[in-house]
C-alpha cells in the first residue's frame, strides 16, 4: 500500500464529538463511496471508539463518517454510563471497602458503570469487518492504546497486515491482537470514573494515562504523514498571550482538580508530542543536503484543533447532564458552572453538547479545506 498516512484520534470523553465534525467535513472532500483516505488508524480512549468504527467501514469513507455522526448526534448519557441514585454515598462506601480489601476484587471500583457503552459498541461495530478491510487492502493497521495496571506500560493493541510487527520500548509496547469490544472498553476506562477492564490476563485503564507519545504507535506502524485531530484550542496563537488571571479567592474544588487532571492526561501530552515532532522536522529540513540524506524524511503533519474553548461550550450545556451527575459535580465543589465546565466537558454525552462540537469540528475543517485537500491529494499522486 503506497499511502502511508495515519489518522490519530486522541481521547477526551465527550470531547471526541469534535473529531466527528472534522471527519464529516473530510467526507465531503473525497469522492462519494471512496475508501478510507488513512490506511493507518490510531485511537486512544474515545478516539479509539471513533477509529474502530472507521475501520469497520474502511471500504466506504462516506458511509463510515455518516454512521459515526448518526451515533454521536443521537448519543445520550444513559447509552454510555449509568450511576446509582446516591452516587456520592455509593462511591465513598466502595472506597472505604477497597481500603480494607472488603470489595469484590473481580469488580473493579469506579464511580460509574459503563455497561451501556459495551452494549452500544456491540450494536454498531462489526469487528469482523476489520479483518475484511485488511485483506481488501483498504486498511493497513488499526491501533488501540490502553494502560496496563499490572506493568504501568502504555500498551498498543493493533490488528494489521502481516508485515507489521509488535514492539517493545521504554514503558510502551505494541501487541498484535484482534481488536474487540474489550480493547475499546479498556482504552476508554478513565480511572476512578469507569472501571478498569480486563484484556487476556491483565486489567487496563484509559490509554491516555502514561502515554508518552500519541504519535509513536503510528510511526511504528509505518506512517509517513500524520493527520491529527485534537480536542483542545490551546494551540491557537490567540490563546498564547493570555495573562494570568487574578488569584482565586478560595482553594480549588475537587471538580476543578479533576478537570485539570483530565486535561493533563488527554490534551497536554499530545500537544507536547506535536511540538517536539515539528522541532525535529524543522531541524532535519535545515540540514545540508549531504547530511539530510542520512536522516529519515520529515514526517508531514496536519493538525485540526478547536477554534473555540470546549470548556466554555460545555458551560452552556451542563444543565443537560442527568440530575445525579449535576449533584455530583455540585457536591465536589463545582456549583459555579465555570469550575465544573472542564470536568463536565468529558462527561457531557448529551445530544445538545455533542451536536455543538460536531458543528464546530465541521466548521473548523471546512475553514482548513485547502490545506486538507492538499494533504489528501499528495497521497493520491
Amino acid at each position: 500500500m503506497s499511502n502511508h498516512s495515519a489518522l490519530i484520534l486522541s481521547g477526551g470523553g465527550a470531547r471526541a464529538a469534535y473529531q466527528v465534525g472534522v471527519l464529516s467535513a473530510l467526507g465531503k472532500m473525497v469522492a462519494k463511496g471512496s475508501p478510507l483516505p488513512f490506511p493507518i488508524l490510531c485511537g486512544t480512549s474515545a478516539g479509539a471508539l471513533n477509529a474502530t468504527m472507521l475501520a469497520t467501514h474502511a471500504d466506504n469513507f462516506t458511509k463510515a463518517v455518516s454512521t459515526l455522526a448518526f451515533v454521536w448526534r443521537h448519543l445520550t448519557p444513559d447509552q454510555v454510563y449509568k450511576m446509582g441514585r446516591w452516587p456520592i454515598a455509593s462511591s465513598v462506601t466502595k472506597t472505604l471497602m477497597a481500603l480494607f480489601h472488603l470489595h469484590n476484587r473481580h469488580n473493579p471500583i469506579a464511580l460509574m458503570d459503563n455497561t451501556p457503552l459495551k452494549q452500544l459498541l456491540e450494536s454498531f461495530i462489526e469487528f469482523s469487518s476489520i479483518n475484511k478491510a485488511l485483506n481488501a487492502g483498504h486498511l493497513s493497521a488499526l491501533a488501540v492504546t490502553a494502560m496496563s495496571y499490572s506493568t504501568g506500560e502504555s500498551t498498543t493493541f493493533f490488528e494489521a497486515q502481516e508485515h507489521l510487527k509488535g514492539w517493545q520500548g521504554n514503558r510502551r509496547k505494541g501487541i498484535v491482537d484482534k481488536i474487540s469490544v474489550d480493547h475499546l472498553l479498556a482504552s476508554s476506562a478513565i480511572p476512578t470514573i469507569f472501571p478498569a477492564h480486563k484484556v487476556a490476563t491483565h486489567y487496563y485503564g484509559d490509554g491516555a494515562i502514561r502515554q508518552k507519545s500519541a504519535i509513536y504507535p503510528a510511526l511504528q506502524l509505518g506512517a509517513k504523514k500524520l493527520f491529527i485531530i485534537g480536542v483542545s484550542g490551546n494551540r491557537s496563537p490567540k490563546k498564547w498571550p493570555s495573562k494570568d488571571t487574578e488569584a482565586a479567592s478560595s482553594a480549588p474544588s475537587m471538580a476543578q482538580i479533576l478537570g485539570q487532571l483530565l486535561n493533563s492526561a488527554f490534551i497536554d501530552n499530545l500537544e507536547d508530542d506535536i511540538r517536539q515532532l515539528e522541532i525535529m522536522n524543522n531541524l532535519i529540513r535545515d540540514l545540508p543536503e549531504e547530511k539530510r540524506q542520512h536522516h529519515a524524511l520529515p514526517t508531514e503533519t496536519l493538525i485540526i484543533s478547536p477554534s473555540e474553548e470546549l470548556n466554555a461550550i460545555s458551560e452552556h450545556y451542563i444543565h443537560t447532564l442527568p440530575k445525579n451527575i449535576r449533584i455530583l459535580l455540585k457536591a465536589t465543589g463545582g456549583s459555579i458552572s465555570q469550575n465544573a465546565s472542564s470536568a463536565a466537558s468529558y462527561l457531557l454525552f448529551t445530544p445538545e453538547y455533542c451536536r455543538a462540537l460536531i458543528e464546530l469540528g465541521y466548521k473548523d475543517a471546512m475553514w482548513e479545506k485547502d490545506r486538507i485537500q492538499a494533504f489528501l491529494q499528495d497521497d493520491c499522486e
